[in-house]
């Protein structure tokens, strides 16, 4: 009898952990086809490298699924690992590295390449010497980017200067920095660190581009070396929070920048030594880091009426806005996240236009969010829509071959920014075709590695 009732009890444990687990593959499964059909939306596939699977080696382990820093890329279908969010890859390969059976090599589709970016070497330097782009201007987005290059640039000036300082004169800056965002800050704590006479020039305020993002937006969400203070840690964090730990920072050092300048000209005499012009002043430099940012001038619609006061390309303070009514065009992060910010704000009622029939480039926070928001009715999605004039009163769109007037106070356009390509060709920037998708895979490579 004792026999039997422990093996009952046996049985009946078995069957509790076997229905867990049954549960949790058709979860998975379910959750896998749901991305899917997200990612059919977007029928190009993989825009550049991306993992290619060998079906017959893959042992259905899961592991690649779960690494991938961009989210739903690799899901599980019938046991196997399959691409079902292909446009969402940029390279970073680390699957391949954690398939424990070597099913998963990367293979390059037709390159996402781009012909308006700088041609720079491994080391982030142009054609011209001594010239070096960091950051967003040089193709790479995210923070911990910007913050590796800066650092890394000033690096390489500090190994060339003892050669740059007997080519030139006293009265010359070892290096000039343009830019006070995440590059610029890095690269200016670096360039203390190792103990470079340098200037850092911002046009605007110490931040750069994060000083203008919506208040309260989560920022940085990879641990980075951080110049002056070491490993920093935190996955994540407000825009609020990263500007008062960079103020901290450079609190505790001479951090020499000059704001609200903004630079015109550089030329390069036959000794090698750099002329900034800025509006303000002159500056002689042995060496040059651009940490400018890529949207330098927001991408504009050519809509007719978009030079109307009331049509803006960025938000920052949200609750300066009530009782309106508000238009938003663009699918992406900032358009979503602008467009929930003015919906909670008393009395507004708010509109987001987007082009496309669904969102799929966005975060998946922002993804669950906006779905709750569109739910509840505080913010009126239109998709496979376009403006087509903006008026003083309203604005006219064009949804689904239909056109509809829709009464509003402001608009809000989020298509991106133009890179200063006038500039970078003016002062004799190489720009050409890059492969940014491998680039990326190898800057993730490599952060691995400092980890």
């Amino acid at each position: 009898m004792d026999t039997l009732i422990t093996f009952l009890i046996a049985t009946a444990i078995c069957l509790i952990f076997l229905l867990s687990y049954t549960k949790k593959l058709k979860r998975r499964e379910r959750e896998a086809h749901e991305a899917a059909k997200k990612g059919a939306i977007y029928s190009e596939g993989p825009r550049a490298q991306h993992p290619h699977i060998d079906a017959n080696a893959c042992i259905g382990c899961a592991t690649c699924t779960g690494v991938c820093p961009e989210g739903d890329v690799l899901a599980m279908l019938g046991g196997k690992a399959v691409i079902v969010n292909g446009f969402k890859c940029i390279g970073h390969g680390l699957c391949a590295d954690a398939c424990p059976v070597g099913a998963i090599k990367m293979v390059m589709a037709s390159p996402g390449m781009s012909a308006d970016l700088p041609v720079l070497s491994p080391q982030c330097e142009t054609n011209v010497a001594n010239l070096f782009i960091a950051g967003e201007l040089g193709g790479l987005a995210l923070i911990k980017n910007a913050v590796n290059q800066g650092r890394d640039c000033v690096d390489i000036v500090a190994s060339r200067i003892e050669a740059l300082r007997a080519k030139s004169g006293g009265d010359t800056w070892d290096l000039l920095i343009v830019g006070a965002g995440p590059a610029g800050i890095s690269a200016s704590l670096r360039a203390i660190e190792r103990k470079l006479s340098y200037v850092t020039v911002e046009q605007d305020e110490v931040g750069g581009t994060v000083a203008k993002y919506p208040r309260q937006k989560l920022v940085m969400t990879s641990p980075v070396e951080f110049p002056l203070h070491g490993k920093f840690k935190k996955l994540e964090l407000s825009k609020e929070e990263l500007i008062a730990f960079w103020k901290s920072v450079m609190g505790r050092v001479k951090f020499n920048v000059r704001t609200g300048e903004k630079i015109e000209d550089i030329s390069r005499a036959e000794d090698g030594v750099f002329t900034v012009v800025s509006n303000k002043a002159q500056y002689p430099a042995r060496a040059i880091i651009l940490c400018l940012g890529r949207a330098g001038n927001p991408r504009k619609l050519g809509v007719k009426g978009e030079e109307l006061p009331k049509v803006m390309y960025r938000l920052i303070e949200t609750d300066h806005y009530i009782n309106k009514q508000v238009l938003i065009v663009g699918g992406g992060d900032s358009a979503v996240e602008a467009a929930m910010g003015l919906a909670n704000q008393k009395g507004n009622k708010v509109t987001l236009s987007y082009r496309r029939e669904a969102f799929a480039r966005i975060k998946e926070r922002n993804a669950g969010r906006i779905q709750e928001h569109m739910r509840s009715g505080k913010v009126t999605v239109l998709f496979n829509s376009m403006p087509t004039e903006f008026r003083s009163d309203s604005a006219v769109l064009e949804i689904n071959g239909q056109t509809q007037v829709i009464p509003n106070d402001y608009v809000w356009i989020f298509a991106g920014g133009e890179p200063p390509r006038a500039f970078l060709e003016k002062i004799g920037v190489r720009l050409g075709s890059r492969d940014i998708t491998l680039e990326a895979s190898n800057e993730a490579k490599l952060e691995l590695a400092r980890s």
